[in-house]
């Protein structure tokens, strides 16, 4: 992952003109979008920090319908649907689609790896069964922190084409819709870019004495940094530890042992299901924006 918080925005904050600003909807929007610019200046992304912003992505979402409607704003894509900037809009909802989906589908199997090794710590109690399920995991955070670099890759390429398009001969309320679509387009990819640095985080890998510490601070119910503040513990590295303990461990320490890396995965799971209903219902909000778009375009 690339450095240990959001500190490289994704999103630049900058002020923008809403179309009939007294209109209700176009208010909606303007506090929606100002509660999402307030998130993303939070720490380095967990899964409830996840959670939330999916949260108030959708809630934006459902103000974008009441804009859609707006005759100001069918008029202005309607009146240029040939213009390079209505495809990049179009383009963009359709990449947003795909990584909600690819998303989606990759977080779902991650809660089925959680489940396999919960079940397998209370039926085994930690013999070789558990050892392949432990690699299994492993060996899929791995493949899923590959695909989310290429994923948020892919998302800084659509962000900078946006920030490079330029809105020629088009009257100030065309301009005023297109910015507002705009934002909302960056602000998506921001919450999404999030979401993927929270899947992107490698596998810990730490000295004896930093698994020690570390493992201490799993035994007394805390979540916090190591000294040096490079180690930052989210709910995915928890169970890092706690499984890399468990595979060390003596016999004498097995049960406490399991039982740490069963809470962890308890853990764990709850949030992964909450990410998932999250992306769940951006994916059918981002379904039905893109028909939105097109029924306007098309008219």
């Amino acid at each position: 992952m690339a450095g240990s918080s959001k500190a490289n925005k994704c999103y630049n904050i900058r002020s923008i003109t809403l179309p009939c600003r007294s209109h209700p909807s176009t208010l909606r929007i303007e506090e929606e979008l100002n509660k999402l610019k307030a998130w993303e200046a939070s720490p380095m992304p967990t899964a409830e920090n996840v959670c939330n912003g999916l949260s108030g992505l959708e809630e934006l979402y459902k103000c974008m319908d009441d804009l859609y409607n707006l005759p100001m704003t069918q008029q202005a894509l309607s009146q240029h649907q040939h213009e390079k900037w209505i495809n990049e809009l179009l383009d963009g909802s359709l990449r947003l689609l795909d990584v909600c989906g690819t998303t989606r589908d990759a977080v779902s199997q991650m809660k089925e790896h959680v489940r396999d090794l919960q079940s397998s710590l209370q039926r085994r109690k930690g013999d070789s069964r558990t050892e392949s399920r432990i690699v299994k995991y492993n060996c899929f955070r791995k493949k899923m922190e590959k695909d989310a670099r290429k994923l948020i890759a892919a998302l800084k390429r659509f962000d900078n084409k946006i920030e490079a398009s330029l809105l020629l001969d088009v009257d100030h309320d065309t301009s005023s819709v297109i910015r507002v679509l705009r934002e909302v387009s960056v602000l998506s990819s921001c919450v999404f870019q999030s979401l993927l640095l929270f899947l992107s985080v490698p596998i810990l890998k730490a000295k004896p004495t930093k698994w020690s510490l570390v493992s201490k601070m799993l035994r007394n119910g805390k979540v916090a940094c190591e000294e040096q503040q490079d180690i930052v513990i989210n709910e995915l590295k928890s169970v890092d530890v706690a499984l890399q303990t468990l595979r060390g461990s003596k016999s004498s320490e097995g049960d406490d042992n399991i039982q740490i890396a069963q809470s962890s995965l308890e853990a764990l799971g709850a949030r992964i299901e909450g990410v998932e209903n999250g992306l769940e219902g951006m994916f059918r909000r981002l379904i039905k924006t893109r028909a939105s778009l097109l029924n306007i375009v098309s008219q």
